[in-house]
């Protein structure tokens, strides 16, 4: 563990860590007075995110939306009206799902897919997967049904591309990462070169708590603007991949990673692990 002096928060985590043996490698705690962190099992510190990574995508939403470019209502129909005609798929039911059901999971899809931590995504049909999502039959109604998918978010990532011009892992470190000076960071991709947009964001704990400490500073980072407030205000109320957890909100990634964010204490936590066997709940006295 890192020999260093730590906030009450980070020593508590820490602890509840070495007594549980809870398989987690780095924790970083972000308060008014600045980033800490400890290293609890050595391991590579840029670590896969898996989940967590909808929550970056769906800030980048945010900053488009910011720029007037889109909104959580813009339909998939007319984002992809080329891709459609091209494709030689009928877009009509796509006419009424929109950004919004996507970033909840509501789009109508019947079962998950595109999930590259699990699924081996080379034995599909086709190796383009916008192809293969946009043909993806919709059997519930847009809004009906909740069925998480990174499906959802691999078309967040190409709506992103599409409408600003820049691949969404490109717009994040020109808008984000590189703004909060962020060490290391790297993506996972499709075979067409696009960032994934649901899992595969490697970066150290110490940078993805920024991203918390964004959201609890209104948006913005060490006086940068990064988002607007109305953004993140649209995030709370519609659980854009921000969802309540303890006391706060949070964003969970598979294995027991997490991005936690208290408004009312100000704080904002983050941790990565290769926890399979739910060990990390003991961290939500703490949440």
């Amino acid at each position: 563990m890192d020999d260093i002096k730590m906030n009450s928060t980070l020593e508590r985590l820490v602890e509840i860590a070495k007594n549980e043996e809870i398989p987690v490698y780095t924790i970083a705690v972000s308060t008014k007075d600045g980033i800490e962190n400890a290293t609890v099992n050595p391991g590579n510190p840029c670590q896969n995110s898996y989940s967590v990574a909808k929550f970056f995508s769906v800030t980048a939403v945010g900053m488009l939306y910011d720029d007037g470019k889109l909104t959580p209502e813009d339909n998939l129909a007319d984002i992809f009206a080329e891709e459609f005609k091209e494709y030689g798929i009928d877009s009509t039911p796509w006419k009424k799902v929109t950004l919004h059901h996507l970033m909840r999971h509501r789009a109508g899809f019947e079962h998950g897919f595109l999930d590259i931590d699990v699924e081996d995504c080379t034995k599909y049909e086709t190796q383009d997967f916008l192809k293969k999502a946009l043909s993806e039959p919709l059997v519930y109604e847009p809004g009906e049904k909740s069925v998480y998918t990174d499906a959802a978010f691999y078309l967040v990532s190409r709506v992103v591309a599409k409408v600003s011009g820049i691949p969404l892992d490109k717009l994040l470190i020109d808008r984000l990462f590189n703004k909060i000076d962020c060490r290391e960071v790297a993506f996972s991709k499709c075979p067409a070169g696009h960032f994934m947009g649901a899992t595969g964001l490697y970066i150290r704990s110490r940078d993805m708590v920024k991203l918390g400490r964004i959201y609890l500073d209104g948006g913005c980072y060490n006086g940068q603007r990064i988002i607007s407030e109305e953004w993140i205000k649209m995030v709370i109320e519609n659980n854009y991949e921000l969802n309540r957890c303890g006391s706060g909100y949070a964003k969970g990634g598979m294995r027991g990673q997490k991005l936690y964010v208290n408004f009312e204490k100000d704080i904002a936590i983050a941790w990565h692990s290769y926890d399979n066997k739910g060990k990390t709940g003991a961290f939500n006295e703490v949440l």
